[in-house]
């Protein structure tokens, strides 16, 4: 399982992260506030910023200790109801969201198209006819020529990082390689975590999206209304559930 001790330091180490922008991404691209699903939900960031501009939030992670700490974090500010499940097997909630959001390159831990697949199934299962899910992936350009062989490091008094990437034995795809030192009082606790990550191109995506169900109405690239050009580092999707059952 990952994020597992990575959840104890991931909201101070990701503390620059564009959360807001995720967010005023969603809003700009949603007609109307409902019930939206944050799938992937991590610590609640983007759940809880969503609840506090009026959506009915429900956050979804497989991950036990993030969604703990998203909990203590929404505690008596939010009425955000979080659960622990796999986004390739949502049960419970077949057509309630009017939106489906995955946030944080979460898709690219998915491995393989049938993955992929199995989380879009699950996604129409979950929305509305006529619903929306929106969701953003590293690109290809970043997956084979910005993280290669890139070392990430940071350090304060009381988390030190180290963060490598590798290729991937897949096509587009990386390894992570993490080391954390964590600062306890008397002597710094080490954490090592192992993260894979893999994306597709633009027209991959499409034709999973068309083949359960959806209909790809807008890519964009990099927080911004633009196309994506040859050197997009993040791509943003949106697409709507067709009536069809899939």
């Amino acid at each position: 399982m990952i994020y597992q001790g990575f959840a104890s330091v991931y909201d101070e180490l990701m503390s620059h992260a564009p959360y807001d922008e995720w967010t005023d991404w969603i809003e700009a691209s949603l007609p109307q506030k409902g019930r939206v699903l944050d799938l992937a939900c991590g610590t609640g960031e983007i759940s809880i910023r969503l609840a506090e501009k009026g959506w009915e939030v429900t956050g979804i992670d497989i991950s036990e200790e993030m969604l703990s700490y998203a909990q203590q974090k929404a505690a008596g500010k939010q009425p955000i109801l979080f659960l622990q499940q796999d986004m390739r097997e949502l049960e419970g909630y077949d057509g309630q969201f009017d939106a489906v959001v995955i946030c944080c390159d979460s898709l690219n831990y998915l491995k393989n198209k049938n993955d992929v697949i199995k989380t879009f199934k699950s996604v129409f299962r979950v929305l509305k006819p006529d619903g929306i899910l929106l969701f953003d992936v590293h690109s290809p350009y970043k997956m084979a020529e910005i993280f290669p062989d890139s070392t990430y490091a940071d350090q304060d008094e009381e988390i030190s990082c180290i963060w490598q990437s590798f290729a991937g034995g897949e096509e587009l795809s990386v390894v992570h390689d993490m080391s954390f030192f964590v600062w306890n009082g008397e002597a710094y606790d080490r954490f090592d975590e192992t993260h894979e990550q893999r994306t597709f191109h633009i027209n991959e995506y499409e034709q999973m999206l068309e083949d359960t169900g959806f209909k790809l109405e807008k890519v964009t690239a990099d927080f911004s209304n633009l196309p994506p050009s040859s050197q997009s580092e993040r791509l943003f999707f949106s697409a709507q559930k067709l009536k069809t059952i899939v």
